[in-house]
């Protein structure tokens, strides 16, 4: 498999502070690739400049061979990375339907001039067939007139998830995802995120609950003190002295 996305000697530093310190690590295509590690290991700081939240002090980011680093965001996820946060960045006032049209925004983008002389009206129909075709791949397709903020916590992280989709991202970054899902939520976002590999989507996940991250992840980097500690596949990871001291606590927290 070919690299998707290569991260080169990345360095960032706030003032004194190195939140991430010459961090090295590729993510091939077509995969899902953990990135793991204790609170305030780095992960969130290194997701920030891989999507242009953040510029790095030193190193570059590469996607297709394209240097990314320091662009801005929405050049990067024209580009075809994009990303969804921690916490839900979701219209709560909209409806499941104009939330999945904000992702389309990237593919067809309006434009003033013609949406005056109705001549925009091609692309809108295209939109919203994307963000309908998005909907019910998520398993949303019935919930597509309730307002966002009416929906549970686990269909609120899947339209975050949808509205990321909509855009046709060859790459998307997940911050956590299964954060305060229950064991029938995490079961429904694994399969999703199962189908979108199988679909050619690569994935990149920053998560804490490991038995999600172990039954998902084809590759795992694993970071400590803004470093690089190791990387692997699963098992490898999971018998890791180094990991298991570091981020996992021992043993019996890793299987």
């Amino acid at each position: 498999m070919m690299s998707i996305l290569e991260v080169k000697g990345l360095t960032i530093r706030f003032g004194g502070l190195t939140a991430v310190d010459t961090l090295n690590f590729k993510v091939e295509e077509g995969t899902i690739h953990g990135l793991i590690g204790p609170n305030g290991a780095g992960k969130t700081t290194t997701f920030n400049m891989i999507s242009g939240f953040y510029a790095p002090s030193a190193g570059e980011i590469l996607f297709r061979g394209e240097r990314i680093s320091g662009l801005p965001m929405h050049e990067v996820a024209r580009r075809g990375v994009v990303r969804t946060f921690q916490h839900s960045t979701l219209f709560a006032e909209l409806s499941v339907l104009d939330n999945a049209l904000v992702g389309t925004h990237m593919s067809f983008r309006p434009n003033i001039f013609a949406a005056i002389f109705g001549r925009d009206r091609e692309n809108r129909r295209r939109a919203e067939q994307r963000a309908r075709e998005v909907l019910e791949f998520f398993g949303l397709a019935d919930l597509s007139n309730e307002r966002a903020g009416d929906l549970s916590h686990g269909h609120q992280r899947a339209l975050g998830m949808a509205v990321a989709y909509a855009s046709h991202p060859d790459v998307i970054l997940l911050d956590e995802p299964f954060t305060g899902m229950n064991p029938e939520e995490t079961e429904q976002m694994m399969g999703l995120m199962e189908r979108l590999r199988a679909g050619g989507l690569t994935i990149l996940l920053v998560e804490h609950d490991m038995r999600a991250v172990m039954g998902l992840c084809d590759r795992i980097t694993c970071m400590s003190f803004g470093r690089l500690l190791a990387e692997g596949g699963p098992a490898e990871i999971r018998n890791h002295p180094g990991v298991i001291e570091a981020y996992l606590g021992g043993a019996r927290h890793v299987a």
